[in-house]
């Protein structure tokens, strides 16, 4: 099957234009994206060293008279490592199945095929769940949070714009996981198809197997199945000379009656 779940014939040339124009990668990089915003509150912050430095820098504020920073969050540090856990990871996800996007063109085996629609199913999944939780954890948090811990008003943008792409990211992940059910729904038919009616080629030894079945069912001589077998009615030199001519006659069974063969008549 040349054209299986979803990808052009295996070994076909990397086309840059139509990758970046299907929906998977186009869902993929808004993801990617979602993940700096979450992390960074910028939207040119796209390196994974700038992410844990914004956060590092906006995510984590103090009272006038205190010297420790703390989450922004109401103070739980569980809500901020979860942000930078979850974002580093879906950073690292989206690049990897980027790279998977890329190379799945060149997978030749269906069944190879087969396992990365399936991870790509249930890694989408799998994520548009994690941000789930995550939104409704943030939003939480903040909404709970305390004025008084933050009266300058620092790092709300940041704050804010987490929530906001936690939400994003759960749909962007959630379609993603539709897209990759309905290619392996369009294609699950043509690997159907090929198992039904891909000719058969029968092992090398299977004429002469039958062959032998049908000797043994005949109960007949091999030699009548041999090449070099020649019927004696059709072989000029098992046929009886051409002058001869049987008459039916014997003279030493007439010598047996006659006496001459040891064999006395009896007069009656």
């Amino acid at each position: 099957m040349e054209q299986a779940y979803g990808a052009g014939k295996a070994g076909g040339t990397f086309d840059p234009i139509t990758f970046f124009q299907q929906p998977p990668t186009i869902l993929r990089i808004l993801s990617w994206c979602s993940i700096h915003r979450k992390a960074a509150a910028q939207n040119t912050m796209i390196f994974s060293l700038v992410i844990f430095g914004c956060i590092a820098n906006e995510g984590y504020v103090n009272r006038p008279n205190e010297e420790e920073e703390f989450c922004i969050f109401n103070r739980n540090q569980n809500a901020c490592n979860y942000a930078v856990g979850m974002g580093a990871l879906d950073f690292l996800c989206c690049a990897a199945f980027m790279a998977l996007d890329v190379y799945f063109p060149q997978i030749s085996s269906v069944k190879d095929r087969k396992k990365a629609v399936l991870a790509d199913i249930g890694v989408s999944a799998f994520w548009s769940f994690v941000w789930f939780v995550g939104f409704c954890f943030l939003a939480n948090q903040w909404q709970v949070s305390d004025p008084e811990d933050n009266p300058l008003k620092e790092g709300g943008d940041a704050a804010r714009a987490a929530i906001t792409f936690a939400f994003f990211s759960i749909f962007t992940w959630g379609v993603l996981t539709l897209l990759g059910l309905e290619r392996l729904k369009k294609v699950s038919f043509e690997e159907e198809y090929n198992k039904l009616f891909t000719p058969h080629t029968p092992p090398p030894f299977a004429g002469q197997a039958f062959f032998g079945f049908q000797k043994y069912k005949l109960g007949s001589s091999s030699s009548l199945f041999s090449q070099d077998y020649t019927d004696p009615s059709q072989d000029p030199a098992a046929a009886p000379p051409g002058e001869a001519e049987y008459t039916g006659y014997n003279a030493d069974a007439e010598a047996n009656y006659d006496g001459s063969g040891g064999y006395q008549n009896q007069d009656y």
